[in-house]
């Protein structure tokens, strides 16, 4: 076996690790099914029962930053392991709550902080074993994981649900967690350092040579602004109806089997990661968010009107295709428009618009629900914001680095860097 393909085999070992890892680190989207036991079981509002979820995706958006910035210095296997630690933990001590307040620090500040530091963790590394050419198929690969997780944790969790209790069904969950997630870090690292790949051109060299930005660079231009709200626009729909969709087929459709939908749309939202990756990779990542962001909002508009089993399943495929886009293409474009060396902490920046999204997205369906009976209001919403966020897809452009802009010719712009 000769070092190139020894090399490879270290980077796709790493790549599953990540997508495992990611795997259990779902947890999150199970919450569908949680929250409608809290609200049949233990008689708590949908408000009541969104917000440890919500509380969740804040933490795990704001952790981001300071887990990326780890990420970077330490490497991702303490990382990781801190965080599959902490997401156990937080899961075994909800088990053990039952109030809205305490659940949303056991499992929504605790488990959710442990989701933040274990997510920072797979992406980076999996990448940096790989060319840029293959940077938006590798993300989706790794990224797919937390999608995919819903399609086995749903069904498991509703069956641990039908067998035992609330309580043990935290319990449960917290344990597997507790003891896979740490296992499977070991297996993450980072490529030995390597030379940069050479540019392919002496036109492309100044932009290749300022391509590496830290955050406070990154935090001076304005496409950063734009990346942050346009995943707030377009996550919010996608975690509106992730938290809400079991308790939507049980409105809208007379339907019980709440999981059917929430693993369909898992399954969708795996598929949306990889092909978006594969697409980006050939049209870039701008243009495939703004045919991905239309498509949801058509899709949430036509939402109040699936009214059979058969209509939501189609809805939630269609919500998990395109929201599972911008879980590749944010991390792949944080790569190209500000390089690899500092994406942990970079990205964690992009992904504060994360937190912001699972407050505004699920309160933002249950509090319309609970004042007005239906969610069609929170639907119409959601269809504005993703249509808002198209639009800011069609203007972001990639930063141009001070020396590229220098460099160029009279007339020339600088090579575009999709």
């Amino acid at each position: 076996m000769n070092a190139k393909t020894s090399l490879a085999n270290k980077g796709w070992t790493v790549v599953i690790a990540g997508l495992t890892i990611n795997l259990i680190l779902g947890v999150l989207y199970a919450w569908g099914v949680i929250l409608k036991a809290l609200v049949s079981d233990w008689h708590w509002t949908r408000t009541d029962a969104t917000l440890p979820m919500s509380v969740a995706t804040v933490c795990f958006a704001g952790m981001m930053v300071f887990a990326g910035r780890c990420q970077d210095k330490f490497g991702p296997r303490p990382v990781a392991t801190a965080g599959g630690i902490m997401l156990g933990l937080g899961l075994i001590a909800s088990g053990l709550v039952h109030s809205p307040m305490m659940m949303a620090l056991t499992f929504g500040v605790g488990a959710g902080l442990g989701i933040g530091l274990g997510y920072s963790a797979t992406t980076p590394p999996a990448i940096k074993w790989f060319p840029p050419s293959r940077k938006g198929v590798i993300t989706g690969i790794v990224v797919s994981g937390v999608g995919l997780a819903a399609v086995y944790i749903s069904p498991l969790t509703q069956y641990l649900l039908g067998r035992t209790s609330i309580p043990t069904t935290f319990v449960c969950l917290g344990a597997g967690a507790l003891v896979l997630v740490p296992l499977l870090a070991q297996l993450l690292r980072n490529p030995p350092q390597q030379q940069p790949v050479a540019p392919t051109s002496a036109a492309q060299a100044p932009a290749a040579a300022r391509r590496e930005s830290d955050w406070q660079e990154m935090l001076g231009t304005g496409s950063f602004y734009q990346l942050w709200c346009m995943m707030v626009l377009s996550a919010s729909a996608g975690l509106m109806i992730i938290a809400q969709v079991a308790v939507i087929a049980k409105e809208q459709a007379k339907w019980s089997w709440g999981f059917v939908p929430i693993a369909t749309l898992a399954i969708f939202n795996t598929l949306g990661r990889l092909l978006s990756g594969v697409l980006s990779d050939k049209i870039g990542r701008t243009r495939t968010m703004t045919l991905a962001f239309l498509l949801q909002a058509v899709n949430m508009l036509a939402f109040s009107h699936y009214d059979s089993p058969s209509l939501v399943v189609f809805g939630s495929a269609f919500t998990g295709l395109c929201y599972g886009t911008i879980f590749t293409l944010m991390p792949a474009a944080t790569a190209d428009f500000y390089g690899l060396r500092n994406l942990g902490v970079n990205y964690g920046l992009v992904f504060t618009a994360f937190g912001v999204a699972g407050v505004v997205g699920p309160m933002l369906g249950a509090r319309i629900r609970d004042h007005f009976g239906s969610y069609v209001y929170a639907y119409e919403i959601s269809a504005g914001m993703l249509v808002l966020g198209a639009l800011m897809a069609m203007w972001t452009k990639p930063p141009v680095p001070q020396a590229a802009a220098a460099a160029a010719p009279a007339g020339v712009s600088p090579a575009p860097t999709h």
